[in-house]
């Protein structure tokens, strides 16, 4: 499986209007090679890079195995609470210096997962649990 955006390649920056200087907006993301078994997908966007260890940025689940791609801005179908408190994307905003790594992790799973909107990150990785059939990473950077 693979995961791919027309916005930035793997270790690239990402462009300031998908980023907190920007429009924040989410990029445009393709999924390619879902496994035919999947009956879900999962993608999870964090900063390991933080200085108070990991930022999630996005987390949504109960993607349509059919989906082939999200379009700049899109939603979720359901989606979690991420480290700005919010329910939706939030882009980099790193604080001014060095530049910090934005990794987008698609995994297909066997099953759909029953959480209510606004589940945390630990919530949906304890659920996917034992479900995961593949999974992609795509990597971009940005820097203030």
């Amino acid at each position: 499986m693979k995961l791919e955006s027309t916005a930035f390649r793997h270790l690239q920056p990402i462009p300031k209007k998908h980023t907190g200087e920007g429009k924040d907006v989410s990029p445009p993301l393709s999924f390619i090679g879902v496994p035919a078994k999947a009956k879900s997908l999962v993608l999870v966007v964090d900063d390991p890079d933080a200085p108070m260890g990991t930022f999630d940025h996005w987390i949504t689940w109960n993607i349509s195995p059919t989906t082939q791609e999200l379009h700049e801005g899109d939603k979720g179908p359901v989606e979690g609470m991420n480290h700005f408190q919010q329910v939706r994307y939030n882009g980099p905003m790193p604080p001014p210096g060095r530049p910090h790594r934005y990794f987008f992790k698609l995994y297909a799973l066997d099953c759909t997962l029953d959480l209510q909107a606004g589940a945390h990150k630990e919530l949906v990785e304890k659920a996917m649990k034992g479900h995961v059939l593949d999974q992609a990473e795509l990597v971009g950077t940005y820097q203030r």
